[in-house]
Formats: structure tokens, C-alpha cells, sequence
């Protein structure tokens, strides 16, 4: 004979003869039931799986999500500066008293150097984009047999030091260092 469901293991029942003696089942440890719709879940008890956590709530009704082009609202939103292009946040763009990376900017360094050992030939104003200055440094330095080279080697030292007009390039474009 079987025990019943409700019975424990103290409650036995007498046996019959002539039966053989049934083992007894070990007890099922009871499965938690999930809540009943408006119920909250008492804490520590797990819900089924596939379910969300006891802590999800459902969203309170009429939520709605973000429509697709979603703002910050207004007080959390940078002034468009110039051109209606937000300007970056402070310590993000370039410090005070620098200036933004050009890529076409030519080198300072460069066109000096080349002033001070080819000026006479004019490659830095040739570099720079001053192709008639360069085609000019050229004549002079044939027609005084290479001392108009002093021309170029004076300009490769004022390029190289920034001084006066010697900062920018045809373009004007400041020189970067």
C-alpha cells in the first residue's frame, strides 16, 4: 500500500500480510509557486526560469520609449557655436593659446632648413608655395655667381626663428612648428 501525500513519516500504516513491504518514496521538496497577478513575491523566492527578476517592475502605464531621433533635454545640451556645430567639452578640445592641428600646414622647421642649405636655389619658397619669389632667388643667385644664396640662407634663419612675415606660407597658413 502506498502512503498517502498528506501523511508523514511518523504516520505509518499497519501492515498486511502477505503484501511485500513497499519502500518509501522520498519526499519531493516543494517547488515555489509564482505569484498570483497583483501579488508581489516574497523576497528570497526565485521566480520561474525564462521569467523576469523579482525586481522587474513593468513599465506604469502609458510609458512610452524614446521616439528614434531622441534629444537630452534642453538644459543638458551645449549652444551650437559657430557653423551649428557644438563645441567641445572644456579640457576635450585644444587649450588656451593653442592652435587646432592643420594637416596642410607646412613645417616651419623644414623651410628653414631648406632656406639655409638650398636658398639659393629657392626650394623653400618653392616648398611654401612661393613659386615666383623661388624662380627670382634662382636668377639672382646665377647672375651674382652664387652669392644672391646669402638671400636664402638669411631667410632659412628668420623661418626658422618666426620672425616678421616669415610665419605664414602662400596660402597663409600659419607655419606650425
Amino acid at each position: 500500500m502506498t502512503q498517502p501525500p498528506w501523511s508523514g513519516p511518523d504516520d505509518t500504516t499497519p501492515e498486511q500480510p502477505g503484501q511485500p513491504e513497499q519502500p518509501q518514496q522520498p519526499e519531493q521538496p516543494e517547488q515555489p509557486q509564482p505569484p498570483e497577478p497583483g501579488q508581489a513575491q516574497q523576497p528570497g523566492q526565485q521566480g520561474e526560469p525564462g521569467q523576469p527578476p523579482p525586481e522587474w517592475q513593468p513599465p506604469p502605464p502609458g510609458w512610452q520609449p524614446p521616439p528614434p531621433g531622441y534629444q537630452q533635454p534642453p538644459g543638458y545640451q551645449q549652444p551650437p557655436g559657430p557653423g551649428g556645430y557644438a563645441q567641445p567639452y572644456p579640457g576635450y578640445g585644444p587649450g588656451y593659446g593653442v592652435a587646432p592641428y592643420d594637416p596642410a600646414a607646412k613645417s616651419k622647421i623644414v623651410a628653414g632648413l631648406l632656406g639655409i642649405f638650398l636658398g639659393g636655389l629657392g626650394v623653400h619658397r618653392f616648398y611654401l608655395g612661393f613659386t615666383k619669389i623661388g624662380v627670382i632667388q634662382i636668377i639672382v643667385t646665377i647672375l651674382t655667381c652664387g652669392i644672391g644664396s646669402l638671400w636664402g640662407f638669411v631667410e632659412g634663419i628668420c623661418y626658422l626663428i618666426g620672425a616678421g612675415s616669415y610665419t605664414k606660407d602662400a596660402t597663409g597658413r600659419p607655419l606650425r612648428e
